[in-house]
């Protein structure tokens, strides 16, 4: 018997399990964790819909709520809450990796251990991540939720914790929700502010870095912090 011989309500698992989650489509996966649909709709075509029901698809599914995912035929209260909780657990596994001290090595490194975190956000989120002289990171922290279209950021604050936490130098974070993550005027002003103050007590601001959908700037590699 081949994998298409099979029910289809059993091919995802089957091919999961010859093949590797790798092989299967979002869709597929999804109808793993759907499970069963109903009389007139199989698990897979309810996966369908859920990725079809938000202009970004599988990403769409973190920023969805679970009354919306109600809508959707096949979808009733138990396996809306078992949908986000996979969402949230993909960007707790994600971040998982921050638990323990790492050593920042580039842009590249910190943007891909705050993507997953950062860009699913409908707000912007500024984080601060202090480092030790090392460059391992000490702690990071979310210091301001702002609007869609901007977070205020005071330098202060900034500074104050770098102090409480005794770190030497610090690099910020903050996502655009629009996933365009080219500077804005307001950006880079920003950094400005940030380097100066920092200079005047011996800290060291390293970056500040932007992240979109699945891409970032950095505003040193940008040319704005020397």
């Amino acid at each position: 018997m081949t994998i298409k011989d099979l029910p289809l309500c059993e091919q995802p698992y089957t091919r999961l399990e010859i093949s590797g989650a790798k092989m299967l489509t979002n869709a597929e996966l999804l109808a793993i964790i759907i499970k069963t649909g109903t009389k007139t709709t199989r698990a897979i075509d309810i996966a369908t819909n859920l990725l079809n029901m938000h202009q970004d698809g599988l990403l769409g599914l973190h920023a969805v709520t679970i009354e919306e995912l109600k809508t959707i035929h096949g979808i009733g209260r138990i396996k809306a809450i078992q949908i986000k909780a996979l969402t949230e657990l993909s960007i707790r596994i994600s971040s998982s990796k921050k638990s323990n001290r790492v050593c920042v090595t580039s842009p590249t490194f910190v943007a891909g251990l705050y993507m997953e975190e950062l860009r699913h956000l409908q707000q912007e989120h500024f984080k601060l991540v202090v480092l030790d002289n090392k460059n391992n990171i000490i702690k990071d922290h979310t210091l301001s939720i702002g609007t869609v279209n901007a977070t205020l950021v005071n330098p202060r604050e900034v500074l104050i914790y770098c102090l409480q936490h005794h770190c030497v130098q610090y690099i910020v974070l903050h996502n655009h929700p629009s996933g365009d993550c080219t500077p804005s005027t307001e950006d880079v002003l920003m950094t400005e502010r940030l380097k100066k103050a920092s200079e005047l007590i011996g800290i060291t601001l390293l970056d500040h870095i932007i992240i979109g959908n699945q891409n970032f700037t950095s505003l040193k590699e940008q040319g704005y912090i020397k």
